[in-house]
């Protein structure tokens, strides 16, 4: 599995990266054929002068890719959402595949 982490409008620290990487590591239980994970951190700061911060995580897997996105105002808690929600589109794909 190979996995690219990439910042828009700030640099990451490797506490971040660590976590996020431990998280992915995970996936590997629940599809085996996974072949590529992007990792998207962005800074949102259109309305207010808090800043959100938006995860998207896209997986590519043999035929198909699964993307997900969320916001929060930490990139802990936007990944954790995110890769939440990713899991439940690997477990629906996967129950797809062996029907």
């Amino acid at each position: 599995m190979n996995v690219k982490i990439q910042t828009v409008r700030f640099d990451a620290d490797t506490k971040l990266v660590s976590y996020i990487n431990r998280k992915l590591q995970k996936l590997n239980t629940f599809h085996d054929r996974i072949i590529k994970v992007d990792v998207f951190l962005k800074l949102d700061n259109v309305v207010h002068t808090i800043k959100d911060k938006i995860a998207e995580i896209r997986v590519h897997v043999p035929r198909h890719h699964l993307f997900v996105k969320a916001t929060s105002k930490s990139f802990e808690t936007s990944f954790d959402d995110a890769f939440e929600s990713l899991v439940i589109q690997i477990k629906k794909q996967k129950q797809k595949q062996a029907a």
